[in-house]
């Protein structure tokens, strides 16, 4: 197995730590990269969730074609965030800290951030306002954005994509906008013991590859990576009685413009079935009969040789 070791250089940054509202760090700002923190504080860890569609159900296209039929369908949490919840959960129980969840979504969200609560995590934040609604990629992590920067961050865990849409581009777009590292795909995540940097490994075609960063940075997550825990009976109901913080598109300075359908870089002309697959057919004969028959399917019908 080949091994590859990278190194992403980044100015030392200390951690983002939470302002009254978007753009105020009265210790630091996420934009000043000449501030070397001392790192003797536990870690905020943030977790970015999503509520997607069951995907173990039959879905069905809606009667406009434009997109699935949510009637009576069940909400889950993205599999691939459920690890990101579990290994925020480790890190926690090694180094200390607090883990925040943070869900976007209408508000039938909350489940999920409860449910991470359950799990263990500390704090959950439910970004719910109708203009969200309908956010492509770029809109999406312009919002998350904004979140991280006012709750404050020393590392952001997510999965690797959403298994509704698949894009997996709103890590990574959020790791640009607030201009830190970003390892994506990974299924080992170390930090170091004065939590100044981590190395993430990934695998790749030509075998593993690991990749050292300087925190804070943001990573997203892999199957594999950690086996995420059931809540325990204790857990769900403190879990019930924790309160879960909403932000608005006000509390995050978020403009109409910037965001939604409306904003949309993208648009979905129509949703349709795969086509049917053909009926398979049996060969039947010796092994020498079935080689021929197969040949001349695959020559004169297939005509993949």
């Amino acid at each position: 197995m080949t091994v590859r070791k990278i190194t992403i250089a980044f100015a030392p940054l200390g951690p983002s730590l939470p302002g009254k509202a978007y753009g105020e760090h009265p210790v630091h700002s996420p934009f000043d990269r000449t501030c070397i923190h001392c790192y003797t504080f536990p870690m905020n860890i943030l977790v970015f969730i999503k509520q997607v569609p069951d995907t173990a159900i039959g879905l069905k296209i809606n009667a406009e074609g434009m997109d699935i039929a949510y009637q009576d369908i069940p909400w889950v949490i993205n599999p691939y965030d459920e690890y990101a919840v579990e290994e925020a959960l480790l890190i926690k129980e090694k180094f200390g800290g607090n883990v925040t969840v943070v869900s976007m979504g209408h508000d039938k969200a909350a489940e999920i951030i409860r449910s991470s609560l359950a799990m263990g995590a500390d704090e959950g934040v439910h970004l719910n306002d109708a203009i969200f609604e309908g956010s492509d990629a770029y809109s999406t992590a312009l919002i998350l954005s904004r979140a991280a920067r006012l709750l404050g961050y020393d590392i952001i865990l997510c999965g690797k994509n959403a298994v509704d849409n698949g894009w997996g581009e709103v890590g990574a777009a959020q790791a640009e906008i607030l201009n830190i590292p970003c390892v994506s795909s990974i299924l080992k995540l170390d930090i170091s013991e004065d939590k100044k940097y981590a190395i993430a490994s990934r695998e790749i075609d030509e075998g593993l590859e690991m990749i050292q960063a300087p925190l804070p940075a943001l990573f997203t997550l892999q199957q594999g990576i950690n086996k995420p825990r059931y809540a325990s009976l204790p857990g769900i109901m403190r879990a019930k009685k924790k309160e879960i913080r909403v932000l608005d598109a006000g509390a995050l300075n978020i403009q109409p413009q910037d965001v939604g359908r409306n904003a949309s870089r993208i648009s979905i002309k129509r949703l349709a079935y795969p086509p049917a697959r053909k009926k398979g057919k049996l060969l039947q004969g010796d092994s020498q009969t079935e080689v021929k028959e197969l040949i001349a399917l695959l020559t004169k019908e297939a005509k993949v040789i």
